[in-house]
């Protein structure tokens, strides 16, 4: 199947994040490579852009897209938590800019194969990364009701996550779920049909949280945030585009941490966490016009929000 992603808040992201046309640019989700042909096409020849994903199949597709650009690329399989090895692996301490799209893809989405949506039959998988053990297939077929419900309530904000949870354990007890619509079944049969009248597809919020649960996207977030923060230039910008409230809320809050000069509760009558401002934030967070969102329904969610190292 050909690569192919949409790109959301495009030159919104590229405005906001380039500040040297001779610097070092680091796309930690490069998927079908949106942001860094447009980041490259504004770069001069001296420039080097990073682009990091554990998606074989997006470096593939974004290093051809990228081929014949002005700029140096280098392309890294790896996921973006770990972006100080990264840097230091390829001997680079500062860089200019960061970009972050968080998130399943386009092309993730639409490839039946890869189990990510509800929309497409395929076996449960939902790896950002093949080579990760893990699988939806697993979590689907072996966590404990507890778990699951956890996951589901936590990850998904599903009201119904109790009630979810166990039609899986009881589905499961007679046979294993093995595809997504086999999981789509099971989920619009536990949730009463009163609440399936409205409101998103029934079996969303659950996907988002098997999905989040796999590639463990929010325990990476807060740490990595800091990470590319240190290795931030003074004056470089770090740029998160988030698709669901979880991801924004602790993107949101880690920028809200990192620009105040003292974390120390409110009651101690002195300073004792030696905590020191290290960005601002660049304006209010960002959202796509009316005109995006109608042209790729997909980015009525996203939120972009910009930090630059002080």
């Amino acid at each position: 199947m050909e690569f192919h992603h949409t790109t959301v808040l495009l030159h919104e992201m590229i405005d906001s994040v380039l500040t040297d046309p001779h610097g070092v640019y680091v796309d930690c989700t490069l998927g079908g490579g949106g942001h860094s042909m447009a980041l490259s096409e504004r770069l001069e020849e001296d420039a080097l852009v990073i682009g990091v994903d554990q998606d074989q199949e997006a470096i593939d597709a974004a290093s051809e897209r990228l081929k014949g650009t002005g700029c140096r690329h280098l392309f890294v399989r790896d996921n973006f938590s770990h972006i100080s090895s990264i840097l230091d692996s390829l001997d680079i301490e500062k860089v200019d800019g960061f970009i972050f799209d968080l998130g399943v893809s386009s092309h993730q989405l639409d490839d039946g194969e890869r189990g990510f949506s509800y929309m497409n039959n395929g076996k449960l998988d939902m790896r950002m990364d093949q080579r990760n053990p893990l699988t939806a297939y697993e979590i689907v077929n072996t966590y404990d009701e507890d778990d699951l419900t956890r996951i589901i309530r936590e990850y998904g904000e599903e009201r119904w996550a109790r009630r979810i949870a166990q039609f899986i354990v009881n589905f499961r007890n007679e046979k294993p779920i093995e595809t997504t619509d086999d999981l789509v079944r099971v989920i619009k049969a536990a949730i009463p049909a009163h609440a399936r009248r409205n409101g998103p597809h029934p079996a969303k919020r659950t996907f988002q949280a098997i999905r989040i649960e796999v590639n463990n996207e929010l325990g990476i977030l807060k740490d990595t945030m800091e990470a590319c923060v240190g290795h931030l230039k003074v004056g470089g910008r770090l740029g998160v585009i988030t698709f669901q409230s979880l991801e924004d809320r602790i993107i949101k809050n880690t920028f809200r941490e990192m620009e105040r000069d003292c974390i120390c509760p409110p009651d101690l009558p002195v300073c004792v966490c030696h905590h020191h401002r290290t960005v601002k934030s660049l304006g209010k967070a960002i959202k796509p016009s009316d005109r995006e969102v109608e042209e790729n329904p997909r980015a009525r969610s996203a939120v972009l929000r910009v930090v630059e190292k002080v």
